[in-house]
């Protein structure tokens, strides 16, 4: 009896002695990873925290669970170049396992630091071009991403403009010229602009002073829109844009269906906070070991048509049914 107990025991303790190395490891399969996410606007963006809540919960939902598996880092730039800068450096220092960069301005200031941590870019235009990644089959380096458009998509965005204020005849373009995917965007709307017979006002700007002197000189012009390209300096400062805008009685379309929800009168672009649902799934890739030299870049296949209706009522527009019953929203 004393040593069929014995050998019970023995082959208890062998048990567990498997067992516990079998623990072990699973415990450190959870090892903690972890993921800085660099933004250029203000914290208080609410735009730009719905977009990163929407990655977040991305991230939740391919099981990786903040404070369990992964910790992240958050940095803001507040559409301050010398600050994303300062943020930038301070991300890298901290060695994460994968960035998340939003816009080229937060992506140029990472890749002044690293050529080495795995980035993955939103809301940039011209990857290739800018000089970030080789191809969009095969980027090469440490970044892959998502891109917001196609440069043809801002012809469509002047198209749309028109649509919705047919007597429109000339249209203000603001633009950043140090920024070259901006250019491609100008070239885009130029090309379209003879077919709808627009007269064009491309206006440089590179602080908010020069987006109110760009607007008011605008409004000195008959029958005028305009149409406000997307960047960090007029995303951070959108609601002045459109306040600008609404008190100058100016048409004004814009890339970003979030200016709409704050009041502007119309966006024709791609959902943003599902581009941000999926830059999580390329994260979750890159930490279970893939390489973003080998993750495509990936380009929008879907864009969506919004129009603010009370804004048009207030400046006196009339959107034709037609261009309502395509729109994908209508605030009202």
């Amino acid at each position: 009896m004393f040593d069929m107990r014995r050998r019970e025991f023995i082959t208890l303790l062998g048990g567990a002695a498997v067992a516990w190395p079998l623990a072990a490891g699973a415990q450190q399969g959870e090892r903690m990873r972890r993921i800085g996410v660099l933004n250029p606007f203000g914290e208080t963006d609410q735009a730009a925290q719905a977009n990163i809540t929407a990655f977040r919960q991305a991230l939740q939902k391919l099981a990786w669970t903040e404070g369990r598996n992964v910790r992240s880092d958050y940095r803001w730039g507040g559409a301050d170049a010398g600050r994303i800068r300062a943020q930038a450096i301070e991300l890298v220092s901290l060695n994460p396992d994968v960035i998340l960069a939003s816009t080229s301005l937060a992506l140029q200031a990472l890749q002044q630091e690293t050529r080495s941590i795995p980035i993955v870019v939103v809301q940039i235009t011209d990857p290739v071009g800018s000089g970030f990644v080789e191809s969009l089959a095969r980027p090469g380096g440490n970044i892959t991403g998502f891109t917001v458009a196609e440069f043809s998509m801002f012809g469509k965005l002047l198209e749309a403009l028109k649509d919705v204020t047919p007597l429109v005849t000339r249209v203000g373009v603001v633009l950043n010229p140090d920024q070259a995917p901006q250019l491609g965007m100008w070239r885009a709307i130029e090309g379209a602009a003879p077919a709808l017979k627009v007269q064009l006002m491309p206006a440089g700007v590179r602080d908010v002073a020069g987006v109110e002197r760009a607007i008011d000189l605008f409004a000195r012009e008959p029958n005028a829109g305009v149409i406000v390209l997307p960047s960090p300096l007029t995303e951070g400062n959108r609601k002045l844009v459109i306040a600008l805008a609404a008190r100058h009685r100016l048409p004004a379309a814009y890339a970003f269906r979030h200016f709409v929800t704050d009041g502007g009168l119309m966006s024709y672009g791609v959902d943003l906070a599902d581009q941000y649902r999926q830059a999580a799934s390329y994260v979750d890739r890159i930490l279970r070991g893939e390489k973003p030299a080998e993750l495509p870049v990936q380009q929008p296949t879907k864009f969506e048509l919004a129009i603010n209706l009370k804004t048009a009522k207030a400046l006196g527009i009339d959107v034709p049914p037609t261009l309502l019953a395509r729109a994908d929203e209508v605030i009202e």
